[in-house]
């Protein structure tokens, strides 16, 4: 492949994960305002936790496209890593990587790895057992089972902890890749500095937000 052709196919890749990233935000926060709502009133949570799961179209139609969003922004993610470390000139007798970018820039790879790992235990956790409850046991639906499952999640501190690192991560891994995100698109405008800071403002308030949830529901019964 000519130079431009891979440039072209870096770019495309680049392109399809920022794409693929911002999908997901859509994800996280619609998952965060459900949640958020188990803290003000358990009865909203178990309703709305109920229509999410019964809900067909959420259940056929967006929770696989859900699916396929994170395999495909974290394989992209994997696979312009290793291009990049494959890239990088190795005739260094000492490589300062911090003088010319951030630690986050250069090691997105390991909050990436550490956010699906925690996305792997959610599933574990939550989704896993759904899936069993409704089509394998095939229990009778009962709306009210939901808070005191999630109750039930948080009551481990070790599990908490690492709940809690995972979510500081996240908002690590946002922070930049948002500036990415912006940049793979080529969005540049008199909108994009409003826009950028409202997103620097997203990975702090919904990921710690996320830890807010998670001690309330450790430490208050």
């Amino acid at each position: 492949m000519s130079k431009s052709g891979l440039l072209s196919s870096s770019i495309a890749k680049k392109v399809g994960m920022a794409l693929s990233g911002l999908f997901l935000i859509l994800f996280l926060t619609q998952h965060f305002f459900i949640n958020s709502t188990s803290v003000f009133s358990p009865d909203t949570f178990n309703s709305i936790s109920h229509f999410m799961g019964n809900n067909p179209l959420v259940q056929f139609v967006i929770q696989p496209i859900l699916i396929v969003g994170v395999v495909f922004h974290f394989i992209m993610g994997f696979v312009l890593d290793f291009k990049n470390r494959s890239a990088r000139p190795i005739g260094y007798a000492k490589y300062n990587g911090g003088a010319n970018a951030s630690w986050m820039s250069r090691n997105m790879i390991i909050s990436g790895s550490v956010v699906l790992a925690f996305l792997a235990l959610h599933f574990y956790d939550f989704w896993i057992p759904e899936m069993v409850y409704k089509y394998v046991q095939a229990k009778p639906m009962d709306s009210e089972r939901y808070y005191p499952e999630l109750k039930e999640h948080f009551e481990n501190p070790i599990r908490v902890g690492l709940y809690c690192l995972s979510f500081v991560l996240l908002s690590l891994h946002l922070w930049h890749g948002f500036n990415s995100s912006f940049q793979s698109i080529g969005f540049n405008n008199k909108y994009s500095k409003g826009l950028q800071n409202f997103a620097y403002g997203f990975a702090i308030v919904v990921p710690f937000g996320f830890i807010g949830i998670a001690l309330f529901h450790h430490f208050v019964y």
